[in-house]
């Protein structure tokens, strides 16, 4: 015997009943089925509707009642015809006839009793099974056609009526026994009072018939056929790559139908869970998947968490005083208050303190909660033991259930963990002694991203989605993106990352995608951008998983909001060189920010490009070293300017070739006042752990000063008229056998930056092309010092030290 249940999904429509026809035609020819069918999808809402429409004296009802009987005469028709012999049309005109008048009384008395709606909303199981089981005459299928209302006996507690299981066990076997049929098609979620009224079973009804026969047959499977291809690990519309599970146990289905999962609703398998009987939850339109098989134990015990689910419009009530402390009784009146007026509490939790109590319940029950809490206290709150009931809203629940959690440490850590990385805050945390349910209340608006970042974590096949918001796609912008393009796959591969660049921004706005920009078109994205300088704003807004801001621009404002997305713990990779060069009390604003909010402020691009000059400072400082002296060349730019200027060409042509190949700043003359540099000595100071100013740097130039008037054409022009300074310059080292080298230095808290005349042996003479190097004079490189050596500019070294910062905020 096998019992298996259509939801209003799968009966709602001629095509649909065509599908379910098919199923329980290959069911039968294997063993007796009892089917239970749901009302067309709907058709339920539908009768209340009508029915409070007429309670209203709203006229409309009548108009409502004609849309329905058209909607179940049409499917009989397509299903049978014009001419059907079967009676079915003549019952459908009763049924609505009787409808009808019901609603009409309802319209003339104004009243709506539970029990006459009961009575109307029966309505719809009664019209579709049978519209099925005529539909499964015509084609030779005999089948009994059941009034479930004659077997399942309850209380005359309408709306949600209580079973009278020994009864209707005994009802129901006595039927089934006494019948030859193969096939019996009967009505979900409706029964009879033992006086005869129709009485409905609640929330999750038609399941519930299903479990009843299935209980009272000792049935060896109970289907249940519905629009999905069973439980899944997560909530597909929040996240993408859901995996379905095809076995699980009654514990873990129920806990996780408890925390929102809609496949099934818990009290409804109750009378099959008592009895061993299996689950098979299926898709009527893809009955070839497997679904998911509910057992007492599971065969499949592999994964440590089976699935994640949530509650959304939750509310947390918080009890709390010094007056709790010691007292035994206030959770008792608390629940007691809470139960009185009918509140359902979701999930408890105690301090150790006994300072307070707080406790999820449905959003809507919140005034309530709060109206039969105070009054149930009201004397301590006057004298001051307790406060008022606190109130929170635009909470949910977020939970994670396995029973194989049990057995496997550090699961509530992991989870907690990858919560606080990502910015989510927990308000509330909740676990059962049976270790298969961990529990936690965040903000509603953080919903999606926390379930997607848990099923990253528990679920998928080790690779973590890294979403990108990238500022600048000029020169070193657009060639990190062809680097991003280009080592995809590797990175996928080898790293299990999958960066996804979800933003652009330039000058003239931000554009977004959700599922990734194409970049093998993100031109002409970001042609179409979005006019906006809210950038932080949007990347909060949008709330997505492992976040990181990169800033490929020299803009001084964008670096404002860095502090803002830091205190959501979204990583910021800087090329941009103002924040870590800007005043100390903001420069050590942003590196506190990152270490109290768990998350990465990176700039290694900020000191020689590509040159891992600041992680090796960071290892030597964070091993224990102390730094004592730093001697660089720290310009790309000026190492280019000075190895080509040989008197051949002029100054200012040599500059200019600089700026075509993309080794200067936008002005060149950050470059070559030695601001650049400046600022790069700096940065280097601060991060060896000395509190250093912009101001306190000595600065030499070699630039006249009319030279720093003016546009960037008028640089060009004043360097062109005082060539001969530059070429005196020159020839004076040449003639004392030495080379120009604009070097920084900064030792024991003091730096400088200038031009230096030196000789062959010294340790930056044999520095080529654009080449940087750093030495770094520390306790252990006392005498021989550490040395960073290499290219120090261009666009593709730069985007990849962008890039290397990225892989590296992807480490936590």
């Amino acid at each position: 015997m096998k019992v298996l249940k259509f939801g209003g999904s799968s009966v709602g429509n001629a095509e649909n009943i065509g599908k379910v026809i098919e199923i329980v035609k290959k069911s039968i020819e294997k063993e007796r089925c009892i089917v239970v069918l749901s009302a067309m999808s709907g058709t339920t809402d539908g009768l209340i509707n009508i029915a409070k429409l007429a309670e209203n004296h709203d006229e409309s009802f009548r108009i409502k009642i004609k849309e329905l009987e058209n909607k179940h005469v049409a499917a009989a028709r397509t299903l049978l015809g014009e001419n059907s012999q079967d009676g079915v049309f003549d019952f459908i005109e009763n049924r609505f006839n009787e409808l009808r008048n019901i609603c009409e009384g309802v319209f003339l008395l104004r009243e709506l009793s539970p029990r006459t709606l009961d009575r109307v909303v029966s309505f719809g199981e009664i019209l579709s099974t049978k519209i099925v089981s005529a539909k499964l005459n015509s084609l030779g299928v005999e089948n009994v056609w059941i009034d479930a209302r004659q077997l399942i006996r309850t209380d005359s507690n309408f709306v949600n009526a209580n079973v009278d299981f020994e009864t209707t066990n005994a009802k129901i076997k006595d039927f089934i026994s006494s019948s030859n049929s193969k096939l019996f098609i009967v009505q979900g979620f409706i029964g009879s009072d033992s006086a005869g009224h129709t009485t409905t079973l609640g929330r999750g009804g038609s399941d519930y018939t299903g479990a009843i026969f299935a209980a009272a047959l000792d049935a060896d499977v109970l289907e249940i056929w519905t629009d999905v291809s069973g439980m899944m690990t997560a909530d597909p519309r929040f996240v993408r790559n859901v995996r379905e599970i095809p076995h699980i146990t009654y514990r873990e289905a129920m806990e996780l139908s408890h925390f929102g999962a809609k496949v099934i609703y818990p009290p409804t398998i109750q009378p099959v869970m008592k009895k061993g009987i299996a689950v098979w939850v299926k898709n009527t339109f893809a009955p070839d998947d497997y679904g998911t098989l509910i057992e007492s134990e599971s065969k499949e015990q592999n994964d440590i968490i089976r699935g994640i689910s949530s509650i959304d419009k939750i509310c947390l009530l918080n009890l709390e005083g010094s007056g709790m402390i010691g007292i035994p009784g206030f959770s008792k009146r608390l629940f007691y208050s809470l139960s009185k007026a009918k509140i359902n509490v979701i999930l408890i939790t105690q301090s150790s303190s006994e300072h307070s109590i707080c406790v999820a319940v449905d959003e809507k029950s919140a005034e309530l909660a709060k109206s039969v809490v105070d009054a149930e206290f009201e004397r301590e709150i006057e004298l001051g033991k307790i406060e008022p009931l606190r109130v929170e809203t635009g909470l949910s629940i977020l939970a994670i259930v396995g029973d194989n959690m049990k057995s496997h440490s550090g699961i509530a850590g992991k989870m907690f963990a990858t919560l606080g990385h990502n910015g989510i805050n927990i308000r509330a945390i909740a676990q059962g002694s049976s270790e298969r349910n961990i529990s936690a209340i965040v903000e509603t608006k953080d919903v999606r991203k926390a379930i997607n970042v848990l099923h990253e974590d528990f679920f998928s096949d080790g690779k973590k989605q890294i979403n990108l918001f990238i500022a600048g796609v000029g020169t070193v912008g657009s060639r990190l993106l062809a680097q991003i393009k280009q080592q995809a796959d590797y990175i996928s591969e080898n790293l299990n990352l999958n960066l996804n660049v979800v933003g652009l921004a330039n000058s003239k706005g931000l554009h977004f995608e959700e599922t990734g920009i194409n970049l093998d078109d993100w031109k002409n994205a970001i042609q179409n951008s979005e006019k906006t300088n809210q950038i932080a704003e949007t990347i909060i807004e949008k709330n997505l998983r492992n976040s990181i801001f990169v800033d490929v621009t020299a803009n001084s404002e964008l670096v404002e909001i860095y502090p803002t997305l830091l205190e959501k713990s979204i990583s910021i990779v800087a090329c941009n060189k103002v924040a870590a060069s800007s005043n100390f009390k903001k420069y050590k604003q942003l590196k506190d920010l990152a270490r109290e909010y768990n998350t990465n402020f990176l700039f290694e691009t900020n000191v020689g490009a590509g040159l891992p000059i600041i992680n090796t400072l960071n290892d030597l400082t964070s091993s224990g070293d102390k730094i004592n002296r730093i001697e660089a060349v720290l310009s790309g730019t000026l190492q280019f300017v000075f190895n080509n200027y040989d008197g051949s060409r002029s100054f200012s042509e040599v500059v200019r070739q600089a700026q075509n190949e993309g080794y200067t700043e936008p002005d060149p003359r950050l470059d070559l006042s030695g601001t650049d540099v400046a600022r790069k000595i700096l940065i280097l100071a601060r991060e060896a752990g000395y509190k250093l100013e912009m101001e306190e740097i000595e600065k030499v130039s070699f630039l006249p000063e009319s030279c720093l008037q003016g546009t960037v054409e008028d640089f060009y022009d004043e360097m062109s008229k005082h060539e001969a300074h530059f070429k005196a310059m020159l020839d004076e080292a040449k003639s004392k056998n030495l080379i120009l080298k604009y070097i920084a230095t900064f030792d024991n808290g003091k730096a400088s930056v200038g031009l230096q005349s030196i000789d062959s042996t010294h340790n930056f003479a044999n520095l080529s092309g654009k080449d940087n190097a750093v030495l770094f004079y520390t306790n252990r490189y006392s005498e021989q010092p550490l040395v960073v050596k290499g290219a120090g500019a261009g666009a593709d070294v730069t985007a990849a030290g962008v890039f290397a910062d990225i892989i590296r905020a992807t480490r936590g």
